[in-house]
């Protein structure tokens, strides 16, 4: 008699390398045939099937809210099926099961790393001519409707200019600032705002759609910031 198991309330992570095959029906179908593959159950819930070919992406996935019904016998031989709110199944049929265990890992306290958009918004806030020659800094975090603006500046005229900083600029950065200036543009008493686009990287996309909109883009070199990075002292 197989085995009948529901894990919707796990609170391990749970590492099985089987042989299987894996199929999904929700709003497309898709097939992985039989073959040895990790699946990874986190304590959420979540169940991802993943391959020896790739780190940062499963071949397939179900998200919680879901629930896991195991029907399997004592090798762990049978069937894995999750199904989401929207009744989305992710069927996982096992031939053989390599590994199985299951370990606790606790709360993590998240990914440090350097140069990321706080630290760039903290270094540019102090040195805000870095966008030109009497801009002065009048809040970080310039509070809105919608959200905070990362930098909110004068310029040396005077006028008022929000400043947007990403890491990698890309079109939804573009947006998020385009939404802001309409926000910020209703106010009389700030009106009118230019905007400002600041990255390490500007993707091509995300820069002509910010030109086009009147947004100013500006790469920054974060090393120079830092004053990690002499521009006098380079050879090329």
């Amino acid at each position: 008699m197989p085995a009948t198991t529901a894990i919707g309330n796990v609170r391990l992570m749970r590492l099985v390398v089987a042989i299987c095959s894996v199929d999904y029906a929700g709003k497309l179908s898709a097939h992985l045939p039989m073959a040895p593959r990790l699946l990874l159950v986190k304590a959420d819930g979540s169940v991802s099937v993943h391959a020896d070919d790739r780190a940062y992406k499963p071949l397939n996935w179900m998200s919680p809210p879901c629930s896991t019904k195991i029907e399997t016998d004592e090798a762990g031989v049978g069937t894995w099926t999750i199904t989401n709110k929207a009744n989305d199944t992710l069927v996982i049929s096992i031939d053989e099961v390599l590994h199985d265990s299951q370990h606790e890992l606790g709360v993590d306290p998240g990914l440090i790393k350097d140069g990321v958009e706080a630290h760039l918004q903290e270094l540019l806030a102090e040195q805000v001519t870095t966008f030109g020659q009497g801009w002065r800094l009048v809040r970080r975090e310039f509070p809105t409707a919608i959200g905070p603006v990362d930098l909110m500046c004068k310029d040396s005229s005077g006028a008022s200019v929000a400043v947007e900083i990403k890491r990698r600029g890309e079109i939804d950065g573009v947006e998020q600032l385009t939404r802001y200036l309409e926000l910020l543009n209703r106010d009389p008493l700030l009106a009118p705002v230019a905007g400002v686009f600041a990255a390490q990287e500007i993707k091509p996309q995300a820069r002509v759609l910010a030109e086009d909109r009147g947004i100013r883009c500006v790469v920054v070199d974060y090393d120079a910031l830092r004053g990690f990075d002499d521009p006098d002292s380079r050879l090329f």
